[in-house]
């Protein structure tokens, strides 16, 4: 019933543009009625302070406290502004004024926090729909598939070949680690869907922190560049599984076995022995990448450097330089063990296992993302010193958002397919 309010785009452009004129429309009826120059400029003052105050708590939360983990955007602090603001002026147009403004003015506030939410989104990238942002999963259950048969060269574009893939979820079992963990989600191209699959080149990938597997189908749209893949490649493209390195949105382990959960294990034993049993996989490495955003793209590295014989690429969008999770890195996720802490970093897993003879490295990030840009360029490097073959992307005019991993990810895609010999 609800199916159309659901499926509204909160990306689109013109949105913003409509939000935009409902901010001066609101504006106009809020300031109307003030006749003198006082009345004037006191809701002016009030609009000033509040986007103020929003500047100032964009301040203290994102440069001083760190909340987020990453750099605020120009952008986002604006419209934060704008909605902090409008907020304001609403709020004092609620004093000595008609009961028709009070009415208006109460329902103006909420109206203008939303839409500086809304260009907060469309800057960060964060929700495509209403249904991302309720957090309404739209993902059916994982059905079994026929076992893979032949291989992707010798593969022939069957009648009946669906027109695209196909996104589900499922628990993938923590056999070995105990790893406590949400549902993976996992896109199967049409390749996959067919009676007689051929063997596929699969790709484990990991969202960020915050977050959850499905941040990298509703908020990047890798289903979608992966479908106009498989639809000039006679329905082939790579399997991707996303499986939960995290354990809860709030939760970094930081993709090492420690105190707070055996994700290494999880990730690079469980995980990879499910989907070799229950998908129509290669088992050739050169066949298997890992990849990641943020906190996942860290863990790509870590997990990817460490296993060279189980993954044959590497695709690190947006990583970090040392798995982090603040002042407390050492203490709780390492045991108060520095030397642990240390071997954990890209830098030393690389130096342990170079030279690395057939591995391939992708490194991606924002031209705006002063704060993690510099750090993939120096990992990117010491991944070439130590014997990877390496490519760069870098989105122009993002930042540390879900724009620049769509771009990197769009641009990254037929190397990778390169190396899984699909291109």
């Amino acid at each position: 019933m609800f199916d159309w309010l659901l499926a509204i785009r909160l990306d689109r452009p013109e949105l913003l543009v409509w939000v935009s004129g409902a901010a001066v429309v609101l504006a106009i009826i809020l300031l109307t009625g003030r006749r003198t120059v006082r009345g004037w400029l006191t809701m002016l003052l009030v609009a000033s302070g509040g986007a103020l105050l929003a500047y100032a708590t964009a301040w203290l939360l994102g440069d001083v406290l760190d909340v987020f983990g990453i750099e605020l955007t120009p952008v986002t602090r604006a419209w934060a502004a704008v909605g902090f603001a409008g907020a304001a002026l609403a709020i004092a147009a609620i004093v000595r004024t008609r009961a028709w403004r009070v009415v208006v003015a109460s329902l103006a506030v909420p109206v203008f926090l939303l839409i500086g939410a809304i260009g907060v989104n469309q800057d960060f990238g964060e929700f495509a729909t209403v249904r991302a942002a309720l957090g309404i999963s739209p993902y059916q259950s994982f059905s079994a598939l026929p076992a893979a048969r032949g291989t992707t060269t010798a593969w022939q574009r069957p009648a009946d070949l669906p027109s695209g893939g196909r996104v589900e979820h499922v628990d993938i079992p923590a056999t070995t680690s105990g790893f406590a963990h949400r549902d993976a989600l996992v896109y199967l191209p049409p390749a996959a869907l067919t009676a007689h699959p051929p063997a596929l080149p699969v790709i484990e990938a990991f969202s960020g922190q915050p977050g959850e597997p499905a941040d990298l189908f509703a908020s990047a749209g890798i289903a979608g560049i992966l479908d106009r893949f498989a639809a000039s490649h006679a329905g082939l493209a790579p399997i991707v599984v996303v499986p939960d390195q995290l354990g809860a949105p709030d939760r970094n382990p930081m993709c090492v076995d420690g105190p707070l959960g055996n994700s290494a294990s999880y990730l690079t034993v469980d995980v990879p022995a499910w989907i070799s049993a229950h998908l129509p996989v290669s088992a050739s490495r050169t066949d298997w990448f890992i990849a990641g955003f943020s906190q996942g793209g860290t863990c790509s590295i870590q997990l990817g450097a460490a296993h060279p014989e189980r993954y044959g690429g590497i695709l690190d969008i947006s990583g970090e330089v040392v798995p982090s999770i603040g002042p407390t890195t050492i203490a709780q996720g390492f045991g108060g063990s520095a030397t642990a802490y240390e071997a954990a970093a890209p830098s030393a897993i690389l130096a342990a296992h170079t030279p690395y003879a057939d591995t391939v490295g992708v490194f991606g990030y924002g031209s705006d993302d002063s704060r993690y840009g510099p750090g993939v360029r120096r990992v990117a490097a010491m991944a070439s010193a130590a014997g990877m073959r390496t490519t760069t992307f870098v989105s122009d005019g993002t930042a540390h958002d879900w724009h620049t991993v769509h771009t990197v990810f769009e641009r990254a895609l037929p190397v990778i397919a390169a190396r899984f010999g699909l291109a």
